[in-house]
């Protein structure tokens, strides 16, 4: 399984990226990158890193990372929307869009600095002397920046995604209600290359990718600008992968010098925003608010709890606390040194036109109470529940902070005739079972995906459901082999659907085989553990070397000087740690 899954990814593989697969999806996907360079790092470390290095590339000046990076040698039919529709160099200018590289202009959720942080740790001496971490955490900072302002559309202290798409599970019966109220582009005034890949029974409707269409059609017109559209929904799984995000980077800003507590607490308040905002104790899982939803503003809900009026006490009070520890190394870095290195740097480096991105951030920080969270004051901001139960809800289990009541209510729910883990599903579905638009094999309205899976199984090995954990690796590794790791699968059978040879479902199986018990979460910081197989696999693989960090050999002293296969030394090079 190492060695199909090592292929898979070799195949998909571009020289400074990896596609989700040749077909269906051939650019450069936000969270998929994130997902597969946690994959990578059991097999190279600085493919890895180069993965999201790439990514972070083609980031804003706002903050914001695009969810799609084109490839422009791919011809503009070959997947809808094109470069051409969403025009980011130009409507994209005033929030900072680069000019050289063509990137769509929305969003996808924040597991980057996640990312980022289990690839350092999977190489410590190779991340050090290439100074990874330093020159991505002022971008990621300043990433979580934008979320945490110019989205933060409902005043609660959440992040709000203003698109379907935003979110990741882009055909969800969450958005029915909110798109409902968004007028359809025209039929003959788009053409979907999905259609050309997939079966129209298992892909969104004409209707409503119509809807998606008007969605990103206007949010371009407006020049890219927060809090003018009709959709903006506070999702429990986008936020909660902030959340842990911002674990992340307070380890990151430890390993670089400061003492992290300013991000642990912000993460900490932030799941209390969490829970005040999006639990529904009687339903025992989190629900998606709809911001702009409910009768005029009156702050009705789902359930009949009318929460989060005005802003919470999440980012309140740091907004008016003094600066300290790792929110001070934000400044530090972007006016001194990390920057200064990025320049250099030939993979992920600052293009000319990106090189005052930390500035840019911090000055459309300062623009954001207009047009992001002031302009949710003039809309409804305490807004409504959405009944209807996603795979989304259970994902805070991810949080290390999150009430020990919660997360055990949040197991059950999972168990339970909802969602069927452990029991009639072989893997958790992206919609309810016994919900009225379930489909086993319509685009998240049913089928069981890896990437949520496998959060879940993370999840449920961090509260400590050590059984529960790891039938459900067992569950994931058993129907990534049968299915050719699949795009996503029938939540009962485990039959393949969509793309096959899919990235992260290859990444994610790698990751699974190589940390069983889960390692990570505990301190590896000080570990360097060598891994024989990497250096061949990057010479297989053509990962080029990063000029600018000449001086600094990577971190892999016992690599031994071979031609073989990468996936033979791969599965030799002792990657079980």
């Amino acid at each position: 399984m190492h060695l199909r899954a090592a292929r898979v990814l070799e195949d998909n593989w571009t020289g400074t990226s990896t596609v989700p697969s040749h077909g269906l999806y051939p650019h450069q996907w936000s969270w998929d990158s994130a997902f597969i360079a946690i994959g990578l790092r059991h097999l190279s470390p600085l493919r890895a890193q180069t993965e999201l290095e790439t990514l972070l590339g083609a980031q804003w000046g706002d903050g914001r990372i695009p969810h799609i990076v084109f490839n422009p040698s791919v011809p503009l039919d070959a997947y809808f929307p094109s470069p051409d529709f969403w025009r980011s160099s130009t409507a994209g200018r005033a929030a900072g869009a680069p000019r050289t590289v063509q990137t769509s202009g929305i969003v996808q959720p924040p597991v980057h600095a996640l990312a980022a942080w289990l690839v350092h740790q999977a190489d410590p001496g190779l991340s050090r002397s290439r100074s990874f971490l330093s020159r991505v955490y002022p971008r990621l900072a300043a990433w979580h920046r934008y979320l945490l302002h110019r989205r933060d559309l409902g005043g609660g202290g959440l992040a709000s995604v203003v698109h379907p798409w935003e979110q990741g599970m882009d055909n969800s019966p969450c958005w029915d209600a909110p798109l409902s109220r968004v007028t359809p582009a025209a039929p003959r005034s788009f053409r979907r290359a999905d259609l050309d890949h997939g079966s129209a029974e298992d892909r969104p409707t004409d209707l409503d990718y119509g809807r998606y269409v008007r969605l990103a059609t206007d949010y371009r017109d407006g020049g890219y600008a927060d809090g003018a559209g009709e959709f903006a929904v506070e999702d429990p799984a986008f936020n909660a992968l902030l959340i842990a995000s911002e674990h992340a980077l307070a380890a990151i800003a430890q390993e670089l010098g400061a003492a992290g507590t300013a991000r642990h607490a912000r993460a900490e308040r932030l799941t209390a925003a969490l829970v005040e905002r999006l639990w529904d104790p009687t339903e025992g899982m989190f629900f998606c608010r709809d911001v702009y939803g409910g009768d005029g503003g009156g702050g009705e809900s789902y359930g009949g709890d009318a929460r989060g009026g005005g802003e919470s006490g999440a980012l309140s009070s740091e907004r008016r606390s003094p600066e300290s520890g790792d929110l001070a190394l934000e400044r530090r870095s972007s006016e001194s040194g990390a920057h200064g290195s990025e320049r250099g740097s030939r993979s992920g480096a600052l293009a000319p036109e990106q090189r005052s991105a930390e500035s840019g951030a911090h000055a459309s920080e300062r623009r954001s109470r207009q047009s992001g969270a002031l302009a949710s004051e003039q809309r409804s901001r305490a807004g409504t529940l959405i009944p209807e139960r996603s795979v989304a809800g259970l994902l805070p289990l991810i949080l290390p902070a999150l009430p020990r009541d919660i997360a055990a209510t949040l197991v059950r729910t999972a168990g339970g005739p909802h969602f069927g883990l452990g029991g009639v599903a072989r893997l958790a579905p992206s919609y309810d079972l016994t919900g009225h638009a379930f489909d086993p094999h319509r685009y998240w309205r049913g089928p069981a995906w890896f990437n949520t899976n496998w959060l879940l199984e993370r999840g449920l090995r961090l509260h400590g459901e050590h059984g529960r954990a790891e039938e459900l690796r067992a569950a994931l590794l058993e129907t990534a082999d049968t299915s050719g790791f699949a795009e996503y699968v029938d939540p009962y059978t485990g039959e393949a659907c969509g793309a096959l040879g899919f990235s992260w479902t290859a990444a994610l199986t790698l990751d699974l085989l190589h940390e069983p018990a889960r390692a990570d979460q505990a301190d590896r910081s000080t570990q360097v553990v060598s891994h024989p197989g990497r250096r061949a696999f990057d010479k297989a693989q053509g990962t080029p070397p990063h000029t600018s960090h000449a001086s600094h050999t990577p971190h892999t002293p016992h690599a031994p000087h071979t031609t073989h296969s990468s996936f033979e030394t791969g599965a030799k090079g002792g990657d079980r740690g």
